[in-house]
């Protein structure tokens, strides 16, 4: 009989805790969530004060009965489930499954699965924090009725398998709005003006930036407007009248949220917001490492917080001081946001003495780059300033005033370990010539720039989290499953890593938009992600929120059912006839996206997809290159004669006078064809 038994989620987490314990306790995996709302109906009793109908969930059965046997063998019970929301009802939900002695039920949790952590929690075990469990809940029940009340209208109007979803709906609104942004920007005029000067002492060059004049700042709009000054500085002397000398600090971003980690994994790694997670949950729970064991190598990675321990801080100095000398580190604190549940500390390395390096050999290439990623992200947020030399100069030109910027690193401190991505676009501009005012340089060029002002980018994985974050729609473990289903529903898809509505999102959106205002916005979205967050904190009953949110969200759904009862959205006409009968096609949605079909189904149900090419030829014999999608999204190139006579097919778009022969099939893989 097990003294202990330790339920923890996974396989790999109770491999990992396995090894810190004793003989006489037993490890266990639930494997997720054993208990939820039943798929086929709504699982909600409204009339009953919205009390959910929990079920088994399908095919746990077994595992359902083995945990009860190990139980009923067991003297104390440790729920070790996820030190989250999520983890805190799936606690409960056990403690309802396993139904024994109350006392003998109690939660434990942890940051990090280190045995000091583990051994720990186990000494100051709980009871379930409700709170914690009632705040999952009202998302659950909430996210439900909105989801199974608002589909429906979807699959009448648009067609089946659609869904509808609070910050799913969001987020897809946020994609759509940016796409019309960039459809009715118009591009407005306007120039730069840079000179080449020359120190004559030491004939060393620099470049100088049109300011404005009599030092006080002018934008240049057009042509009329740039020829004015190029007159006037035509026979100029150009004279340095200030020159500024100082020192400029960088200082190290702060260790990772679980937002921060996906940005920057998405832009300095190519990862996807789901594999980002995977990999992270992988690091969490226990990697194998040669020697040691199973290692939980991160700490917990779902968090908005930037705060680290005490302990964490001293492992972080003794490290960076026997590495890099006293001088590389600075004991620093970050201020977490004021909207921050900060529930757990940031992602950070377990030990800081497992470099990524000593350990790459028992870590799968991605695992290796992730883990690098967040160890130099949280030892360089312990690590000393970057300190640059600077130097700015304000030069004269017939009255016109001319800029001019320099720096030279001076410390590298942080930037030895770590640089945020969007941080190293100019650090270095190399230090300008030793000028001195009233100094007069040598003009060597003049080069006026004419450009247009551009609209704004499409969103990106990274972008769109932050963005999302920014507006407090969502929360760290929300971010992922959200991007991941309005991928899989077809809403929006992926070009070069940027994310583009679909016509299907673009649809959807507008139905919904044009009748839930009051639900489907960010305002809306973000007042709720608040009140989750009182519930947590015990300020609210949570069926009191769903009370007050189902009133009149109940009134909007019976006012949009009535008026769209006798409204049938018409599809868009083609220009393609139908061959098989004459009539015009139509536009429709399927699983994989747009087709076409004949508007006289059921009598004639001809369909074929729509072939998209482009203006570029094929580069193997000229033919069209038509674009199509693998089963998983992706755009590749195949040349209109393939398979007949011509071999040409290429994941990357062809350029023109690019040349191909099948030589190069080689390495590539023939993505599956897609069908409507």
């Amino acid at each position: 009989m097990a003294d202990k038994l330790i339920i923890v989620e996974s396989p790999a987490k109770a491999n990992t805790i396995k090894k810190f314990l004793g003989g006489s306790t037993k490890v266990v995996a639930s494997m997720g969530h054993i208990r939820d709302l039943p798929k086929s109906k709504l699982g909600v009793d409204i009339e009953n004060d919205f009390e959910p109908e929990y079920i088994n969930i399908r095919g746990k059965g077994d595992l359902i009965k083995s945990l009860k046997k190990e139980a009923s063998k067991a003297k104390k019970i440790y729920l070790a489930t996820d030190p989250d929301r999520e983890g805190e009802a799936i606690a409960w939900h056990l403690a309802h499954i396993l139904n024994d002695d109350k006392n003998k039920i109690v939660r434990v949790t942890f940051n990090e699965i280190t045995k000091g952590a583990v051994k720990k929690a186990i000494q100051e075990p709980r009871t379930i924090d409700i709170n914690l469990v009632d705040a999952q809940q009202a998302r659950r029940v909430l996210d439900r009725i909105v989801g199974y009340k608002i589909s429906p209208l979807l699959w009448k109007k648009v067609r089946r398998g659609l869904s509808a979803g609070r910050v799913q709906s969001v987020a897809v609104k946020l994609i759509v709005d940016r796409e019309e942004e960039i459809e009715k920007f118009i591009p407005e005029e306007y120039w730069n003006l840079f000179v080449d000067l020359e120190d004559e002492k030491s004939k060393k060059q620099f470049e100088a930036k049109f300011y404005g004049k009599d030092n006080k700042k002018q934008e240049i709009h057009n042509k009329e407007e740039i020829d004015e000054i190029l007159k006037n500085i035509e026979r100029a002397k150009y004279i340095v009248k200030e020159v500024k000398k100082g020192e400029k600090k960088r200082n190290a971003a702060p260790p990772f949220t679980t937002s921060t980690m996906q940005q920057e994994a998405s832009r300095k790694l190519g990862f996807t917001l789901k594999k980002t997670m995977s990999i992270a949950q992988m690091l969490y729970e226990g990697i194998k490492i040669e020697g040691k064991g199973t290692v939980g190598l991160i700490t917990y990675m779902r968090t908005d917080s930037t705060r680290i321990s005490e302990e964490a801080r001293k492992t972080a100095k003794e490290h960076i001081v026997a590495t890099y000398g006293e001088e590389y580190y600075e004991n620093r604190y970050y201020k977490t946001s004021k909207d921050s549940q900060d529930a757990h500390e940031a992602i950070r390395p377990t030990y800081a003495d497992l470099e990524p390096d000593s350990i790459k050999s028992s870590l799968t290439k991605d695992q290796y780059k992730l883990y690098k990623l967040i160890y130099n992200r949280f030892m360089a947020s312990q690590m000393a300033s970057a300190i640059y030399n600077t130097m700015s100069v304000t030069i004269d030109a017939n009255n016109y005033t001319f800029k001019a910027n320099g720096q030279n690193l001076k410390f590298k401190g942080f930037m030895t370990l770590y640089v945020e991505s969007e941080e190293n676009k100019e650090e270095e501009k190399g230090m300008l010539p030793d000028l001195e005012e009233n100094q007069e340089v040598k003009k060597i060029k003049i080069n006026p720039k004419q450009s247009f002002t551009e609209p704004p980018p499409r969103y990106t994985e990274a972008s769109l989290v932050k963005a999302l974050e920014e507006k407090g729609i969502g929360r760290p473990s929300t971010y992922s499953p959200t991007i991941t289903t309005i991928l899989e529903r077809h809403y929006i898809e992926k070009e070069q890593k940027q994310l583009v509505p679909t016509e299907l999102g673009k649809v959807v959106n507008k139905l919904l938009i044009d009748n839930f205002t009051d639900i489907i916005n960010v305002e809306f979205t973000a007042k709720i992600e608040n009140e989750f967050d009182e519930i947590a904190e015990g300020k609210e009953p949570w069926k009191k929120m769903i009370r007050e949110f189902y009133g009149p969200f109940k009134k909007e759904l019976d006012k949009v059912e009535k008026d769209l009862e006798h409204v049938e959205l018409e599809d868009e006409v083609s220009d393609i006839p139908c061959e098989k009968c004459g009539r015009m096609m139509v536009y429709k949605y399927g699983r994989y996206g747009k087709f076409l079909a004949c508007p006289g189904y059921p009598e004639c149900k001809n369909t074929k997809p729509i072939v998209e090419t482009i203006d570029v030829p094929c580069p193997s014999c000229g033919g069209k290159v038509i674009v199509k999608k693998s089963k998983r999204g992706r755009k590749f190139y195949v040349c209109e004669n393939n398979p007949k006579s011509c071999k040409y097919i290429s994941w990357n778009k062809p350029k023109l006078g690019e040349k191909w022969d099948e030589s190069q099939l080689k390495d590539i893989k023939k993505p599956q064809k897609n069908t409507p």
